[in-house]
């Protein structure tokens, strides 16, 4: 871990830029439009912001540094704060999990934060790098955006085609070791949920948001991506329905086969119950029984137990045809 919570700085001019300013504080101060993009968990973050950037409002400073955040957008007198939630794709971790980004932007410096590695911020670092970056903050904020909410649309995508083959499969009769895979899709589908309608929320309020950095252009564009997030966050509403009537038709078709093994077994021991009387009274060992002396005493009480087996056949099949034309 380097002493410096920075992880990457640039430039913003249009031009490549790839090893960024020499003096990342000097340039946030002056008039050029630079971006640093900080390491949240590193142990000096806290201090470097509060000592380098102390002419930042004190509110952007608390919101910057705070950990459990959610999604939202707050006008600081030119500046805006901006709270986003991207999908985690950091390996061994769930995407559902989403990674909280906390940004300050003005006409002259973007600050940006994380705990974890956002898709996102790499890719506008690799842009900048190879001369294909943002001039100026609003298209910064933009193509971020765009970026996060076209990834969440992905992720979504991905949740509703792995709904369809669980519904394929569920009603197509091969629902046997699925409860897990449908509580699975629940639980991301709800873990994802929490996060969406705020977002969307925070792109409207950025879209009426009265700041020089966002022209009728960028409006329209944030106005787009918030419409997207309004579609996605419908969406999994419908897919968190989907899972929840999937659980109940797992439930469902579990409890028939319960009601059938019970059925079948209640069957049999109504069937077994008198047999087991019958051989069991003629199977003590006393003075006194029936056919002891007998040859054909064994034959006659398999006999027996036949015509006993056949009557109860007969009157099952008799009650199940009567049950039948009643519900008819």
């Amino acid at each position: 871990m380097t002493n410096s919570p920075i992880l990457f700085s640039h430039i913003l001019t249009g031009a490549p830029d790839p090893d960024g300013p020499a003096d990342i504080v000097e340039a946030l101060r002056d008039e050029r439009l630079a971006w640093a993009h900080l390491d949240g968990t590193h142990p000096q973050a806290q201090r470097w912001i509060r000592e380098e950037l102390d002419y930042l409002d004190p509110q952007a400073v608390e919101a910057l540094l705070d950990v459990d955040t959610r999604p939202r957008m707050s006008q600081i007198g030119e500046g805006l704060l901006v709270i986003l939630r991207a999908i985690n794709f950091n390996e061994g971790e769930d995407p559902e999990d989403m990674v909280s980004l906390r940004m300050y932007l003005d006409r002259q410096r973007i600050l940006t934060i994380s705990r974890k590695r956002v898709r996102a911020i790499e890719g506008m670092n690799a842009a900048i790098r190879d001369g294909k970056g943002p001039s100026d903050a609003g298209t910064f904020l933009v193509r971020l955006t765009e970026d996060i909410v076209g990834n969440i649309g992905v992720f979504q995508t991905e949740l509703d085609e792995r709904a369809e083959a669980l519904e394929d499969q569920v009603y197509g009769g091969q629902a046997d070791h699925m409860r897990h895979d449908v509580l699975d899709l629940r639980l991301q589908v709800i873990a994802a949920r929490r996060y969406l309608a705020p977002q969307r929320e925070a792109l409207i309020r950025l879209t009426q948001a009265a700041s020089p950095i966002i022209d009728e252009v960028t409006r329209r564009e944030i106005e787009e991506e918030a419409l997207k997030m309004t579609r996605i966050s419908e969406d999994m509403d419908e897919l968190r329905d989907q899972a929840q009537v999937l659980r109940e038709e797992l439930s469902s078709q579990l409890s028939d086969r319960v009601n059938r093994n019970t059925f079948v077994l209640s069957v049999v021991s109504t069937i077994f119950l008198p047999l087991g009387f019958l051989t069991g009274l003629f199977g003590v060992n006393i003075g006194g029984m029936p056919g002891l002396n007998s040859d054909n005493a064994f034959n006659y009480l398999v006999i027996v137990c036949v015509v006993i087996v056949a009557a109860q056949l007969i009157v099952m099949g008799f009650l199940r045809l009567y049950s039948k034309r009643r519900k008819r």
